[in-house]
């Protein structure tokens, strides 16, 4: 028996920042970790609450379509955030997260028997889109995207032979890792071409409260409804990492398909979150705030490393920078022969990344998130403005 592995990158990047991280600790230095996209900002009182007041002395099993106001409540954040009307009892599902949301889809609804077996996702990205596809024995389509275009996927220059063998195609906007983002033309464009192949079109639109820009990013459902999933999510934009809560969205027909599937796999939110993220939804306000902080903390540590000179491309949107490796060799890892053998990074940049390490700055490796990330890395804005504080003074000091 062969069990399906996780993308050697992904897995080596882990263990080495896991280790580092450790071994950091334990010499008591001071650890900046812009690693991991997981915010530190604390959930909204009123929210919290909402979960308290939800808590039931008796404790049953959740639904899978979830509680009817928690339904309404997402389409009434799409009514006001996108102007588009959702159906919250055909064309709206809560999910346990927009992770194992995306991860269930196509095993979920690509049949044994079906033909079209590609699944398209861009690269560098989130590595659930892979994982996804390998787990449900389709075949993984990573798609390199790159500066130059704006890490824009285009459906149309795949070609006509690998969109016929394509179910599933996903788009993120604004983009994990790179937070670039894109114009309702671009949408338009893209809807067009999955249409003519038959291909579902999906949007992990976890990010889409999350930007820097003047007006916000669009929406896949601004488009159309029909041939089309968003997948949207509490996590960044609430604070609301550790409840699991997000949504799919979109065509009612796929959403049946999901209705009928998902109970095999048992992902009913519980009751109680379903009542914080009722409130989440509801209101906005909190969003603002949360965009401002991380508003603050993006322009501040841009304007470090471009002084700096380092060149910072994307960063539009989401909650990261993504950042251009300097050219020159940076020093020696501290990783022997053989790990180095296994690490997806360059000699140049296992040495930038160990420098930083030495010194308690955390960052990811840009090909962690796979094929077109080679040359960069990526900055969570999760540590506090003190904090960034504290990093770039650290920085300023390490020669690099």
């Amino acid at each position: 028996m062969t069990p399906v592995a996780a993308p050697a990158s992904t897995t080596y990047f882990s263990v080495v920042l896991d280790q580092a991280k450790e071994d950091l600790a334990r010499r008591g230095v001071p650890i900046f970790d812009f690693g991991i996209g997981d915010p530190i900002e604390p959930t909204p009182p009123f929210i919290r609450q909402a979960l308290i007041d939800a808590l039931s002395p008796v404790s049953q099993y959740p639904t899978i379509v979830g509680q009817r106001r928690l339904r309404q409540a997402v389409a009434g954040w799409a009514q006001r955030r996108l102007d588009v009307t959702l159906d919250p009892d055909t064309q709206v599902l809560p999910a346990a997260g927009s992770k194992e949301a995306i991860f269930h889809l196509p095993l979920a609804i690509v049949g044994a028997d079906e033909q079209r077996r590609r699944l398209v996702y861009p690269s560098p990205s989130y590595p659930v889109y892979e994982g996804s596809a390998r787990f449900s024995g389709c075949i993984p389509h990573p798609v390199p995207l790159s500066e130059e275009n704006g890490y824009r996927l285009e459906l149309d220059a795949l070609g006509p032979e690998v969109l016929s063998q394509t179910c599933i195609a996903w788009i993120n906007y604004p983009h994990n890792p790179t937070g670039a983002s894109i114009g309702l033309d671009y949408l338009q464009r893209q809807v067009e071409v999955a249409r003519a192949h038959k291909i579902l079109l999906c949007a992990d639109d976890c990010y889409l409260d999350l930007y820097f820009t003047e007006q916000p990013p669009p929406g896949l459902l601004q488009v159309t409804q029909t041939g089309v999933l968003s997948f949207g999510s509490l996590s960044k934009r609430s604070g609301m990492t550790g409840y699991r809560s997000g949504y799919i969205a979109g065509d009612a027909r796929v959403i049946a398909t999901l209705k009928r599937a998902r109970p095999n796999f048992g992902v009913g939110s519980q009751d109680f979150v379903q009542a914080a993220a009722t409130v989440a939804w509801s209101d906005d306000a909190h969003v603002a705030e949360r965009r401002a902080i991380f508003r603050a903390k993006r322009d501040r540590l841009a304007a470090f490393l471009t002084d700096r000179g380092y060149d910072v491309s994307g960063s539009q949107g989401a909650i990261y920078l993504w950042v251009k490796v300097p050219t020159a060799d940076r020093g020696q890892a501290p990783w022997s022969e053989a790990e180095r053998g296994q690490a997806p990074w360059s000699e140049a940049e296992r040495g930038f990344f160990a420098r930083l390490l030495e010194h308690g700055i955390v960052v990811s490796p840009g090909e962690s998130f796979g094929k077109g990330g080679e040359g960069y890395f990526r900055l969570a804005l999760v540590p506090s403005l003190e904090q960034i504080e504290q990093a770039i003074a650290t920085w300023e000091r390490i020669t690099l």
